[in-house]
């Protein structure tokens, strides 16, 4: 019994303790506990106002009474009831030095006179400011290069199925004139043939140009490079791909990139004149494989000649087919570097492709080739044990020194030409160089200070 009357006396002489010392504790208010950030306040509101543009256009219509009336509702109706504000509008020019200079332009306040307060600003740019971007011109060893796009019109197309290579021609212009200081349109097979034959079109460089094909899975070929031409043509297998052989020593020696759109490289050869009766086996006149043309042989001949002719191998008249079909059920996906690149160049193909004409890796060793951009990604093909490049730009290696290279895209029919393109700028990587023209007075420094009634 005694025993629970002092447990009961203890606790009632430390509630007394308690009570007595609780008296004299000074709470701190809530507002110093958690007080209101006012320069994040202040920040939120200002981008708040300028969602939908009324912060900015109110910053440069100082004099328009009813912007600024309706500026100052949404700012007041922003704001907690007991927030005092000033928000100032000052013009923004640059001294003779560079440094910036603010003036006062206007200004809407709730308060004589703010004690106590945080503040934040926010540049605005009137809408007669131009964000550009200029690209760098494409060059090598310093020297700006030729693009030529072959839009000829005494040719046809293959496997570029929904297009003409006249259209295509045109897309290619418009995604990559402005990255070369020269774009040469080969209007038709005459101005090909100056071109193979070492004379400037418009007086362009020569060496190291790019050279795309827009005829798809046929090549241009001139008329002087016709049945009577051995440089042209082999007589004793009826075929056209001695051109291709030819098209590969011109490339290598002027050390140009030739670039194939879609499909299998070099398969057939086309010129709408004298090749009008002749029929690629599908009822295309004008267009002939580059294998036998009196049984219309696989067209394979030809991408083995470019490529020997590229690593001044002998000639040998080859029917084997080499390219072949992803195991991944022909879906390839584009590379790491390449889908980094995308944002960066504002192209955007699909990251997954179907390709049925990817070129092995094993032709690297063959023809001395390195890869120097890996559009897609290296997969397994058919057979199980080969490795295939869907999509790459190749460089010939004589020595350590490049000379000669082709892009080639094993895309299936309908080309996608955006990844022309982004094959060429991955490989060369110009730089985007980015600018803003402005005119004088064109940005405007808008500042909104906060406070609290009575303080913090």
């Amino acid at each position: 019994m005694m025993r629970t009357v002092e447990v009961l006396l203890v606790i009632i002489l430390l509630g007394a303790a308690y009570v007595a010392t609780s008296s004299f504790i000074a709470l701190p208010s809530p507002s110093t506990v958690s007080p209101v950030d006012l320069n994040q306040l202040a920040y939120t509101t200002l981008q708040e106002l300028d969602s939908r543009y009324d912060l900015s256009s109110a910053a440069f219509q100082t004099n328009n009474l009813t912007a600024w009336g309706d500026l100052q509702i949404a700012l007041a109706a922003s704001l907690p009831a007991n927030m005092v504000y000033n928000l100032t509008v000052y013009n923004v020019n640059t001294a003779s030095n560079g440094a910036p200079l603010y003036s006062s332009v206007a200004s809407i306040s709730n308060a004589a006179n703010l004690a106590s307060t945080d503040a934040s600003s926010y540049l605005e740019a009137s809408s007669n400011v131009t964000y550009i971007s200029t690209p760098q011109q494409i060059s090598t060893n310093g020297v700006p290069i030729t693009l030529y796009i072959l839009d000829c019109s005494d040719t046809a197309g293959w496997w570029i199925t929904g297009y003409t290579p006249s259209s295509l021609a045109q897309t290619v212009y418009s995604l990559l004139s402005p990255y070369f200081k020269t774009t040469v349109m080969v209007q038709n097979t005459n101005q090909l043939n100056q071109l193979l034959n070492g004379k400037p079109i418009e007086g362009e460089s020569l060496k190291n140009a790019i050279i795309v094909n827009t005829n798809g899975e046929a090549v241009p070929i001139p008329s002087q490079f016709n049945s009577t031409n051995p440089l042209g043509f082999n007589s004793t297998y009826n075929s056209y791909s001695k051109y291709d052989y030819t098209l590969g020593k011109l490339t290598q020696f002027y050390n140009w990139t030739w670039v194939s759109i879609v499909g299998y490289p070099f398969y057939y050869v086309t010129n709408t004149g004298f090749l009008n009766n002749v029929q690629n086996g599908f009822g295309i006149y004008g267009i002939s494989k580059s294998g036998n043309v009196a049984t219309q042989d696989t067209g394979a001949p030809g991408l083995y000649a470019f490529l020997e002719g590229l690593d001044n191998q002998p000639y040998v008249y080859n029917t084997n087919s080499i390219a072949g079909t992803p195991q991944t059920g022909s879906t390839v996906y584009l590379s790491n570097q390449a889908q980094s690149l995308c944002n960066y160049y504002g192209l955007y193909p699909s990251y997954y492709q179907t390709s049925t004409r990817a070129l092995p890796t094993s032709i690297t060793g063959t023809y001395h080739l390195a890869v120097t951009t890996y559009l897609f990604n290296t997969t397994f093909g058919q057979p199980p044990q080969s490795t295939y490049n869907p999509g790459a730009v190749y460089r010939h290696l004589s020595g350590t020194n490049y000379e000669g290279g082709f892009l080639a895209l094993g895309m299936t029919r309908i080309p996608d030409i955006r990844l022309t393109a982004l094959g060429i700028l991955c490989d060369y990587q110009p730089a985007r160089y980015g600018s803003l023209y402005t005119a004088a007075g064109s940005n405007r420094l808008v500042v909104l200070q906060l406070g609290t009634v009575g303080g913090r």
